[in-house]
């Protein structure tokens, strides 16, 4: 965010007083101020290209250190040429055109963020003044006036690269407050979208409860832990879930399978239609297998495999307990299926 004026109109103010210093040189040269017009006429063109390549487009504000430079070389040859033809004790009138040229130069210096040159600029045109014509003639000649022009500038420069930089932080400030604002209100709708998701899967049992006075039968305990999981679930494989695989798990579960679904990210560039095959998929499978550990993850993007589904079954020695020892328990595949993300894919690995 930039605060200014438009650009088209500073150039063009610019320019408009370089010209009218112009044209009061000319008008000296018609009175027959000057002693000779040679030095006036080189005077004038030096100062007719540093106004106008200064006031090319440089950049956004700030003009090249060879330009500031040739501006200054510019403001003390101005004094030079054209005091040198001038009677310092005469009222020379618009002879001494220069001044006002040398402040704007230096004005339109300082406004293209050079303000060194600028002022040494200023500078000199009062040393010089004060030696050609004395401390007297400050006022007269408007050199005070060239001098506070290139402060006007200073000043309203730096307080518009100031405002420039507050617009800056402000909005920066804003944005960081409207993506806090968002979370919150991000945070807020999925608490309460939990809540009222919970609240409609739990509040049949939770009336059971609170009829049978928290005296529970052992079926109704195991089916309080498959409700507490289908809630699990909703929670950690969220985009793992439609009607048909909620079904199959809650199935599963009371046919003592563990089932864990897992949803780490992975499906959300699928389209609805894609998701809905994906996930009418997985509780074929699910439906299809006897496991008692089913695990279900989703597969980062990038894979052609939306959805891994592995079931385990567990296997033990009965020799070993037999004999009074602690059974000894492993797992062996009984599912290892690979369910791709588009229809036109590679068939998924078979179900084992």
């Amino acid at each position: 965010m930039n605060i200014g004026v438009p650009r088209y109109l500073v150039v063009g103010l610019a320019a408009v007083f370089s010209a009218y210093h112009l044209v009061l040189a000319g008008y000296s040269l018609i009175r027959g101020i000057p002693f000779s017009a040679g030095p006036i006429f080189l005077a004038m063109i030096i100062y007719a290209v540093a106004s106008a390549v200064s006031l090319l487009p440089w950049g956004p504000t700030r003009i090249p250190v060879w330009m500031a430079g040739l501006n200054l070389a510019v403001v003390i040859a101005l004094p030079l040429l054209v005091s040198g033809q001038l009677d310092p004790h005469l009222e020379n009138g618009y002879g001494t055109w220069y001044v006002a040229a040398v402040g704007t130069l230096m004005t339109i210096t300082s406004t293209r963020r050079r303000h060194t040159f600028a002022w040494i600029g200023v500078g000199f045109l009062v040393v010089q003044t004060v030696l050609w014509a004395g401390p007297g003639e400050l006022a007269n000649i408007g050199v005070i006036g060239s001098v506070v022009w290139v402060g006007i500038s200073h000043v309203l420069s730096y307080a518009m690269a100031k405002a420039s930089r507050d617009a800056q932080r402000f909005a920066l400030a804003e944005r960081e407050a409207t993506d806090w604002q968002a979370a919150q209100e991000a945070h807020v709708f999925e608490r309460q979208f939990r809540l009222g998701q919970t609240s409609s899967m739990a509040l049949e049992m939770l009336r059971t409860i609170e009829d049978a006075n928290g005296d529970l039968t052992e079926e109704q305990r195991k089916e309080c832990l498959h409700l507490e999981g289908a809630i699990r679930d909703e929670i950690r494989g969220r985009k793992l879930l439609n009607d048909a695989v909620r079904e199959q798990v809650m199935s599963a579960r009371r046919r003592g399978a563990i089932v864990t679904l897992l949803d780490e990210g992975g499906l959300d560039d699928l389209s609805d239609e894609d998701l809905e095959r994906v996930l009418n998929r997985l509780a074929e499978a699910l439906a299809g297998t006897d496991a008692d550990k089913v695990i279900a993850r989703t597969v980062p993007e990038g894979s052609d495999v939306a959805i891994t589904v592995v079931g385990l079954r567990t296997v033990g020695d009965d020799s070993a307990s037999a004999l009074g020892q602690e059974a000894l328990e492993d797992d062996e595949v009984n599912l290892w299926l690979e369910i791709p993300r588009s229809a036109v894919a590679a068939p998924a690995a078979p179900a084992i």
